[in-house]
C-alpha cells in the first residue's frame, strides 16, 4: 500500500512539472475572417477590383490537365490579409491568410 501511494505521488509530481500541451483552436482567426469584408462568391474580377482596389499581387491562371470544361483556369489575387480565387473571371472563394507561417489548420479529410 505504501508503494502504491509513493508511486502515485511520484506520477502526480511528474505531471505537475510537465508543461501542458494542447491543440490550439483557430477560433479567433475564424471569427476575424467572418467579420472581415471580403469579395463574395460570384462577383466578377472587375467588381472585385472596383470595390476592393488593385490586389497586391495577381497570379497567372492555373488549369488542370485535359478538358477545360472539367479543369477551368483558377486565378489567385492576393490582398493584405486574404486571397481571392477566381474560376474563369468569377469569385469562387476568398480565404484569410495564415496569421503565422507555423499556423496549422484542420487536417485534410482522408
Amino acid at each position: 500500500m505504501k508503494a502504491l501511494t509513493l508511486s502515485l505521488a511520484l506520477t502526480a509530481g511528474l505531471l505537475l512539472q510537465a508543461p501542458a500541451q494542447a491543440d490550439t483552436l483557430l477560433v479567433e482567426r475564424v471569427q476575424a475572417e467572418a467579420s472581415q469584408s471580403m469579395p463574395a462568391r460570384g462577383q466578377t474580377m472587375a467588381q472585385v477590383e472596383a470595390k476592393f482596389g488593385a490586389p497586391q499581387q495577381k497570379h497567372a491562371p492555373v488549369a488542370g490537365p485535359g478538358d477545360r470544361a472539367h479543369n477551368p483556369p483558377i486565378t489567385r489575387w492576393d490582398y493584405a490579409g486574404y486571397s481571392v480565387y477566381f474560376e474563369h473571371s468569377h469569385v469562387v472563394d476568398a480565404v484569410a491568410i495564415k496569421a503565422t507561417p507555423t499556423e496549422a489548420g484542420p487536417k485534410p479529410v482522408q
